[in-house]
């Protein structure tokens, strides 16, 4: 069922990966490496600026990612800013900042728009996972997999196919997929 094509706008490969697997063969996903500037928003305001901008860069249908880490400590924070937080911090930076509070209670967060191409107005879909932050543990993952703990395991420690049935990002294609199944 692979006639879908759409253009994932990411220079992660990790999330790539990620994604093929989840999605399987639903979609075909091709991969562009377009900079897009974010803007400052919420998660859902960010989503849709950068698949608004990925759409016309492309010229074509995309899907564009946004993570974020909300520290329940911190009221959020710092949820969509995430990638600026962890590379100025690091995993150990990041543990840091929550030294002072007794709660480590985190959501990871996926959101995942769509377009169908330019002026196509994004459609999102959003995965949640609760967990809370350790000190780093595991050798596998990336970004802050090593310092995130879900039902007693960090994303790192585990295996890529079981991360892949829990993760935010399961979650969110999940929902990619099955507005794919029922809309193709």
């Amino acid at each position: 069922m692979s006639s879908t094509k759409i253009n994932f706008v990411t220079g992660n490969k990790n999330k790539l990966v990620e994604a093929r697997a989840i999605l399987g063969d639903t979609v075909e996903l091709s991969n562009q490496n377009v900079e897009i500037p974010e803007i400052q928003g919420s998660l859902e305001e960010i989503a849709r600026q950068k698949c608004r901008k990925a759409a016309i860069a492309v010229n074509g249908p995309v899907l564009v990612e946004d993570s974020a880490l909300e520290f329940r400590a911190l009221k959020g924070l710092p949820g969509p800013y995430i990638r600026c937080f962890y590379s100025a911090l690091g995993d150990d930076g990041l543990c840091k900042l929550l030294a002072g509070f007794d709660d480590k209670a985190a959501t990871a967060v996926c959101t995942f728009a769509f377009s169908a191409g330019p002026g196509s107005e994004p459609l999102l879909f959003q995965g949640r996972t609760e967990g809370k932050i350790v000190d780093k543990r595991g050798e596998g993952g990336f970004a802050f997999d090593p310092i995130f703990e879900v039902e007693g395991q960090t994303y790192a420690e585990m295996n890529f196919a079981y991360k892949n049935t829990v993760s935010e990002r399961f979650k969110a294609l999940e929902k990619l997929q099955d507005w794919l199944r029922n809309t193709a």
